[in-house]
Protein backbone atom coordinates (compact mmCIF):
# COMPACT_ATOMS: atom_id res chain seq x y z
CA UNK A 1 0.00 0.00 0.00
CA UNK A 2 2.82 2.40 0.91
CA UNK A 3 4.52 1.61 -2.39
CA UNK A 4 1.29 2.45 -4.29
CA UNK A 5 1.00 5.80 -2.49
CA UNK A 6 4.61 6.61 -3.33
CA UNK A 7 3.97 5.78 -6.99
CA UNK A 8 0.88 8.02 -7.06
CA UNK A 9 2.84 10.88 -5.51
CA UNK A 10 5.68 10.36 -8.02
CA UNK A 11 3.27 10.48 -10.96
CA UNK A 12 1.61 13.64 -9.62
CA UNK A 13 4.99 15.31 -9.16
CA UNK A 14 5.96 14.33 -12.70
CA UNK A 15 2.82 15.95 -14.11
CA UNK A 16 3.38 19.06 -11.98
CA UNK A 17 7.03 19.43 -13.03
CA UNK A 18 6.14 18.77 -16.65
CA UNK A 19 3.45 21.42 -16.53
CA UNK A 20 5.87 23.97 -15.08
CA UNK A 21 8.41 23.29 -17.82
CA UNK A 22 5.73 23.43 -20.49
CA UNK A 23 4.57 26.81 -19.24
CA UNK A 24 8.15 28.07 -19.08
CA UNK A 25 8.73 27.05 -22.71
CA UNK A 26 5.38 27.91 -24.26
CA UNK A 27 3.82 30.33 -21.80
CA UNK A 28 4.54 33.33 -24.02
CA UNK A 29 3.51 31.69 -27.32
CA UNK A 30 0.16 32.77 -28.66
CA UNK A 31 -1.94 30.19 -30.41
CA UNK A 32 -4.36 30.79 -33.23
CA UNK A 33 -7.32 31.12 -30.87
CA UNK A 34 -6.17 34.53 -29.61
CA UNK A 35 -3.50 36.49 -27.81
CA UNK A 36 -1.92 35.43 -24.53
CA UNK A 37 0.36 37.16 -22.07
CA UNK A 38 3.49 35.98 -20.32
CA UNK A 39 4.64 36.94 -16.86
CA UNK A 40 5.60 40.48 -17.83
CA UNK A 41 3.99 41.52 -21.10
CA UNK A 42 1.78 40.39 -23.96
CA UNK A 43 3.48 38.99 -27.05
CA UNK A 44 2.54 39.11 -30.71
CA UNK A 45 0.17 36.51 -32.04
CA UNK A 46 1.93 33.43 -33.45
CA UNK A 47 0.12 31.22 -35.90
CA UNK A 48 1.21 27.61 -35.41
CA UNK A 49 -0.67 26.07 -38.34
CA UNK A 50 -1.73 27.04 -41.86
CA UNK A 51 -5.45 27.43 -41.28
CA UNK A 52 -5.11 31.18 -41.86
CA UNK A 53 -3.86 30.55 -45.40
CA UNK A 54 -7.11 28.90 -46.41
CA UNK A 55 -8.95 32.00 -45.25
CA UNK A 56 -6.60 34.16 -47.34
CA UNK A 57 -7.24 31.94 -50.37
CA UNK A 58 -10.99 32.41 -50.03
CA UNK A 59 -10.46 36.16 -49.84
CA UNK A 60 -8.93 36.32 -53.33
CA UNK A 61 -10.21 33.15 -55.02
CA UNK A 62 -13.33 34.57 -56.69
CA UNK A 63 -11.39 37.54 -58.04
CA UNK A 64 -9.19 35.23 -60.15
CA UNK A 65 -10.17 34.25 -63.69
CA UNK A 66 -8.78 31.94 -66.33
CA UNK A 67 -8.06 33.72 -69.62
CA UNK A 68 -8.43 32.15 -73.05
CA UNK A 69 -6.64 33.84 -75.94
CA UNK A 70 -8.57 33.17 -79.15
CA UNK A 71 -6.86 33.73 -82.45
CA UNK A 72 -9.43 33.09 -85.14
CA UNK A 73 -11.86 30.40 -84.03
CA UNK A 74 -9.57 28.47 -81.72
CA UNK A 75 -7.84 28.96 -78.39
CA UNK A 76 -4.21 29.82 -79.06
CA UNK A 77 -3.11 30.01 -75.43
CA UNK A 78 -4.39 30.31 -71.88
CA UNK A 79 -3.36 32.20 -68.78
CA UNK A 80 -4.67 33.78 -65.61
CA UNK A 81 -5.78 37.22 -64.46
CA UNK A 82 -7.45 38.88 -61.49
CA UNK A 83 -9.99 41.64 -60.96
CA UNK A 84 -8.24 44.53 -59.23
CA UNK A 85 -10.84 47.29 -59.60
CA UNK A 86 -14.47 48.05 -60.44
CA UNK A 87 -16.21 51.27 -61.37
CA UNK A 88 -19.85 52.03 -62.09
CA UNK A 89 -19.78 50.07 -65.36
CA UNK A 90 -16.83 47.70 -65.56
CA UNK A 91 -14.56 45.32 -63.74
CA UNK A 92 -10.86 45.63 -64.60
CA UNK A 93 -8.63 42.56 -64.88
CA UNK A 94 -4.83 42.58 -64.74
CA UNK A 95 -2.80 39.92 -66.53
CA UNK A 96 0.43 39.52 -68.50
CA UNK A 97 0.73 41.13 -71.92
CA UNK A 98 2.07 37.86 -73.34
CA UNK A 99 -1.13 36.09 -72.20
CA UNK A 100 -3.39 38.23 -74.41
CA UNK A 101 -0.92 39.20 -77.14
CA UNK A 102 -2.37 38.78 -80.63
CA UNK A 103 -5.83 37.82 -79.42
CA UNK A 104 -8.82 38.37 -81.70
CA UNK A 105 -11.13 37.46 -78.81
CA UNK A 106 -10.57 37.12 -75.08
CA UNK A 107 -12.71 34.95 -72.81
CA UNK A 108 -12.46 35.17 -69.02
CA UNK A 109 -13.73 32.15 -67.05
CA UNK A 110 -14.54 32.87 -63.42
CA UNK A 111 -14.50 30.55 -60.39
CA UNK A 112 -18.15 29.61 -61.06
CA UNK A 113 -17.26 28.52 -64.62
CA UNK A 114 -19.05 31.46 -66.22
CA UNK A 115 -17.53 32.39 -69.60
CA UNK A 116 -17.34 36.15 -70.09
CA UNK A 117 -16.11 37.98 -73.16
CA UNK A 118 -13.52 40.59 -72.22
CA UNK A 119 -12.28 43.72 -73.96
CA UNK A 120 -8.57 44.45 -74.29
CA UNK A 121 -7.72 47.97 -73.13
CA UNK A 122 -3.94 48.22 -73.23
CA UNK A 123 -0.66 46.57 -72.37
CA UNK A 124 3.10 46.89 -72.42
CA UNK A 125 5.58 44.26 -73.59
CA UNK A 126 8.47 45.49 -71.43
CA UNK A 127 6.43 45.58 -68.24
CA UNK A 128 4.55 42.44 -69.40
CA UNK A 129 1.30 43.75 -67.96
CA UNK A 130 -2.05 44.16 -69.72
CA UNK A 131 -5.51 45.32 -68.70
CA UNK A 132 -8.79 43.83 -69.93
CA UNK A 133 -12.29 44.61 -68.73
CA UNK A 134 -15.65 42.91 -68.27
CA UNK A 135 -19.09 44.22 -67.34
CA UNK A 136 -19.39 45.06 -63.66
CA UNK A 137 -22.34 42.71 -63.11
CA UNK A 138 -20.10 39.78 -64.12
CA UNK A 139 -17.59 40.46 -61.33
CA UNK A 140 -17.70 38.01 -58.41
CA UNK A 141 -15.04 39.64 -56.24
CA UNK A 142 -12.22 42.19 -56.32
CA UNK A 143 -8.71 41.39 -55.14
CA UNK A 144 -7.06 43.58 -52.53
CA UNK A 145 -3.78 45.12 -53.63
CA UNK A 146 -0.90 44.79 -51.18
CA UNK A 147 2.69 46.02 -51.08
CA UNK A 148 5.62 43.83 -52.09
CA UNK A 149 8.10 46.24 -50.52
CA UNK A 150 6.73 45.34 -47.08
CA UNK A 151 7.09 41.60 -47.72
CA UNK A 152 9.99 39.80 -46.05
CA UNK A 153 12.07 36.84 -47.15
CA UNK A 154 10.49 33.64 -45.89
CA UNK A 155 6.96 35.05 -45.83
CA UNK A 156 4.25 32.61 -46.82
CA UNK A 157 2.89 33.32 -50.30
CA UNK A 158 0.55 31.49 -52.65
CA UNK A 159 -0.80 31.64 -56.18
CA UNK A 160 -4.18 30.97 -57.75
CA UNK A 161 -4.13 30.10 -61.43
CA UNK A 162 -4.86 27.79 -64.32
CA UNK A 163 -1.77 25.65 -64.90
CA UNK A 164 -1.91 23.64 -68.13
CA UNK A 165 -5.27 25.09 -69.10
CA UNK A 166 -8.95 24.52 -68.41
CA UNK A 167 -8.77 21.19 -66.60
CA UNK A 168 -6.69 22.56 -63.72
CA UNK A 169 -8.22 26.04 -63.45
CA UNK A 170 -8.44 27.45 -59.95
CA UNK A 171 -5.34 25.62 -58.73
CA UNK A 172 -3.79 26.95 -55.51
CA UNK A 173 -0.06 26.50 -54.87
CA UNK A 174 1.87 27.75 -51.88
CA UNK A 175 5.41 28.40 -50.78
CA UNK A 176 7.73 31.10 -49.53
CA UNK A 177 8.98 34.42 -50.76
CA UNK A 178 12.41 33.14 -51.77
CA UNK A 179 14.00 36.35 -53.00
CA UNK A 180 13.46 40.04 -53.68
CA UNK A 181 15.03 42.38 -56.21
CA UNK A 182 16.14 39.53 -58.46
CA UNK A 183 17.40 40.76 -61.82
CA UNK A 184 16.16 38.62 -64.71
CA UNK A 185 17.01 39.24 -68.36
CA UNK A 186 13.92 39.42 -70.58
CA UNK A 187 13.88 38.77 -74.31
CA UNK A 188 10.92 40.18 -76.23
CA UNK A 189 12.38 40.37 -79.73
CA UNK A 190 13.67 36.80 -80.17
CA UNK A 191 17.21 38.13 -80.52
CA UNK A 192 20.21 36.33 -79.07
CA UNK A 193 20.58 39.05 -76.43
CA UNK A 194 18.13 40.09 -73.74
CA UNK A 195 16.15 43.27 -74.41
CA UNK A 196 16.02 44.55 -70.85
CA UNK A 197 16.33 43.59 -67.21
CA UNK A 198 13.32 43.09 -64.98
CA UNK A 199 13.50 43.31 -61.19
CA UNK A 200 11.24 40.57 -59.83
CA UNK A 201 10.13 38.64 -56.76
CA UNK A 202 11.26 35.02 -56.49
CA UNK A 203 9.08 32.26 -55.03
CA UNK A 204 9.17 28.50 -54.71
CA UNK A 205 5.38 28.30 -55.07
CA UNK A 206 4.73 26.20 -58.17
CA UNK A 207 4.27 28.39 -61.27
CA UNK A 208 3.47 26.45 -64.43
CA UNK A 209 2.34 27.34 -67.97
CA UNK A 210 -1.11 28.87 -67.55
CA UNK A 211 -0.27 30.56 -64.23
CA UNK A 212 1.07 33.60 -66.11
CA UNK A 213 -0.80 36.76 -65.19
CA UNK A 214 -2.20 35.36 -61.96
CA UNK A 215 -1.67 36.90 -58.53
CA UNK A 216 1.13 36.19 -56.10
CA UNK A 217 -0.61 36.66 -52.77
CA UNK A 218 0.55 37.11 -49.17
CA UNK A 219 -0.96 35.40 -46.14
CA UNK A 220 -3.36 38.32 -45.65
CA UNK A 221 -4.92 37.65 -49.06
CA UNK A 222 -3.34 40.73 -50.66
CA UNK A 223 -1.80 40.68 -54.14
CA UNK A 224 1.91 41.55 -54.01
CA UNK A 225 2.95 40.39 -57.47
CA UNK A 226 1.90 39.22 -60.93
CA UNK A 227 3.22 35.78 -61.87
CA UNK A 228 5.20 36.14 -65.05
CA UNK A 229 7.90 33.55 -65.62
CA UNK A 230 9.69 30.45 -64.41
CA UNK A 231 13.29 29.35 -64.68
CA UNK A 232 13.07 26.15 -66.71
CA UNK A 233 16.05 23.82 -66.54
CA UNK A 234 16.07 20.10 -65.85
CA UNK A 235 18.23 20.53 -62.77
CA UNK A 236 16.26 23.50 -61.38
CA UNK A 237 13.08 23.23 -59.32
CA UNK A 238 10.92 25.79 -57.57
CA UNK A 239 12.18 29.06 -59.04
CA UNK A 240 9.25 31.20 -60.18
CA UNK A 241 9.19 34.95 -60.65
CA UNK A 242 6.56 37.63 -60.25
CA UNK A 243 6.42 41.30 -61.22
CA UNK A 244 6.12 43.46 -58.08
CA UNK A 245 2.59 44.85 -57.95
CA UNK A 246 3.88 48.43 -57.53
CA UNK A 247 5.48 48.33 -60.99
CA UNK A 248 2.12 47.58 -62.54
CA UNK A 249 0.12 50.03 -60.43
CA UNK A 250 2.50 52.86 -61.36
CA UNK A 251 1.39 52.52 -65.00
CA UNK A 252 -2.08 51.03 -64.68
CA UNK A 253 -4.05 54.21 -65.50
CA UNK A 254 -2.07 54.61 -68.73
CA UNK A 255 -2.87 51.03 -69.73
CA UNK A 256 -6.55 51.39 -68.79
CA UNK A 257 -6.78 54.30 -71.22
CA UNK A 258 -5.11 52.30 -73.98
CA UNK A 259 -2.16 54.67 -74.09
CA UNK A 260 1.46 53.76 -74.71
CA UNK A 261 3.93 53.95 -71.85
CA UNK A 262 6.43 56.54 -73.07
CA UNK A 263 9.98 55.63 -72.08
CA UNK A 264 13.13 57.71 -72.30
CA UNK A 265 16.12 57.07 -74.53
CA UNK A 266 19.58 58.50 -75.10
CA UNK A 267 19.29 58.59 -78.86
CA UNK A 268 21.78 55.96 -79.98
CA UNK A 269 21.88 52.68 -81.83
CA UNK A 270 23.94 50.24 -79.82
CA UNK A 271 25.56 46.84 -79.60
CA UNK A 272 26.77 44.90 -76.58
CA UNK A 273 30.55 44.75 -76.19
CA UNK A 274 30.23 40.96 -76.46
CA UNK A 275 28.67 41.16 -79.98
CA UNK A 276 32.06 40.57 -81.57
CA UNK A 277 30.84 39.68 -85.06
CA UNK A 278 28.35 42.56 -85.26
CA UNK A 279 31.00 45.01 -84.04
CA UNK A 280 33.43 43.73 -86.68
CA UNK A 281 30.78 44.17 -89.37
CA UNK A 282 30.35 47.78 -88.20
CA UNK A 283 34.13 48.26 -88.32
CA UNK A 284 34.39 48.79 -84.56
CA UNK A 285 37.40 47.36 -82.74
CA UNK A 286 37.56 47.33 -78.94
CA UNK A 287 40.36 46.77 -76.49
CA UNK A 288 40.25 43.15 -75.27
CA UNK A 289 40.09 44.37 -71.66
CA UNK A 290 36.65 45.93 -72.21
CA UNK A 291 34.22 43.23 -71.13
CA UNK A 292 31.12 45.21 -70.05
CA UNK A 293 29.10 48.04 -71.53
CA UNK A 294 27.33 49.03 -74.73
CA UNK A 295 28.95 50.36 -77.87
CA UNK A 296 27.59 53.34 -79.77
CA UNK A 297 27.06 52.33 -83.42
CA UNK A 298 25.32 55.53 -84.51
CA UNK A 299 23.74 58.63 -83.01
CA UNK A 300 20.20 59.86 -83.66
CA UNK A 301 19.84 63.45 -84.82
CA UNK A 302 18.09 65.91 -82.49
CA UNK A 303 18.68 63.70 -79.44
CA UNK A 304 20.37 64.08 -76.10
CA UNK A 305 23.22 61.84 -77.24
CA UNK A 306 23.80 64.03 -80.29
CA UNK A 307 23.87 67.17 -78.15
CA UNK A 308 26.28 65.46 -75.72
CA UNK A 309 28.73 64.67 -78.50
CA UNK A 310 28.61 60.87 -78.55
CA UNK A 311 30.39 59.22 -81.47
CA UNK A 312 30.61 55.81 -83.08
CA UNK A 313 32.77 53.46 -81.00
CA UNK A 314 32.15 55.08 -77.62
CA UNK A 315 31.51 52.49 -74.88
CA UNK A 316 28.88 53.45 -72.29
CA UNK A 317 29.71 51.92 -68.90
CA UNK A 318 27.54 53.73 -66.32
CA UNK A 319 24.29 55.65 -65.90
CA UNK A 320 24.27 57.94 -62.86
CA UNK A 321 26.95 55.72 -61.33
CA UNK A 322 25.12 52.42 -61.93
CA UNK A 323 27.15 49.89 -63.91
CA UNK A 324 25.88 49.03 -67.39
CA UNK A 325 26.76 45.44 -68.28
CA UNK A 326 24.93 45.33 -71.61
CA UNK A 327 22.00 46.82 -73.52
CA UNK A 328 19.42 45.17 -71.25
CA UNK A 329 20.96 46.83 -68.19
CA UNK A 330 21.18 50.18 -70.00
CA UNK A 331 17.43 50.11 -70.70
CA UNK A 332 16.71 49.07 -67.12
CA UNK A 333 18.66 52.03 -65.76
CA UNK A 334 17.19 54.52 -68.26
CA UNK A 335 13.61 53.38 -67.65
CA UNK A 336 13.90 54.53 -64.04
CA UNK A 337 13.71 58.10 -65.36
CA UNK A 338 11.28 60.20 -67.32
CA UNK A 339 11.47 61.91 -70.68
CA UNK A 340 13.14 65.28 -70.13
CA UNK A 341 15.26 64.12 -67.17
CA UNK A 342 19.02 64.64 -67.30
CA UNK A 343 21.37 61.79 -66.40
CA UNK A 344 25.12 61.48 -66.10
CA UNK A 345 26.67 59.00 -68.53
CA UNK A 346 30.15 57.53 -68.09
CA UNK A 347 31.76 56.25 -71.28
CA UNK A 348 35.09 55.17 -72.73
CA UNK A 349 36.65 56.79 -75.79
CA UNK A 350 40.07 55.57 -76.84
CA UNK A 351 40.18 53.67 -73.50
CA UNK A 352 39.85 56.89 -71.50
CA UNK A 353 36.86 57.48 -69.21
CA UNK A 354 34.65 60.54 -69.68
CA UNK A 355 31.41 61.75 -68.10
CA UNK A 356 28.74 63.87 -69.71
CA UNK A 357 25.22 65.06 -68.93
CA UNK A 358 22.52 63.83 -71.32
CA UNK A 359 18.90 64.96 -71.55
CA UNK A 360 16.61 62.01 -72.20
CA UNK A 361 14.20 62.14 -75.14
CA UNK A 362 11.08 60.12 -75.90
CA UNK A 363 11.52 56.67 -77.34
CA UNK A 364 9.75 55.97 -80.61
CA UNK A 365 9.24 52.30 -79.73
Amino acid sequence: MRTRIVNIISIALAFLIGGVFTYMIFGNVTTESGSSCGTTKCTNKVIIDDKGISEAVQKVYDAVVMIQNYQGNSVASTGTGFVYKVDEKYGYIMTNQHVVDGATKIIAIDSKDNEIEATYLGGDVYLDVAVIRIDKDKVLSVAEIGNSEEAKLGDTVFTVGSPLGYEYRGTVTGGRLSGKDRMVEVNISNSSNGDWMMKVLQTDAAINPGNSGGPLVNSNGQVIGINSMKLIQTEVEGMGFAIPIEYAMNHIETLEKGKTIVRPMLGIQLLDVTDTMALYQNQIMLDKNITEGVVVVSVVDKSGAKDAGFAKGDVITKVNGATVQNGAYLRYELYKYNVGDTVEITYLRNNKAHTVKVKLVASDS
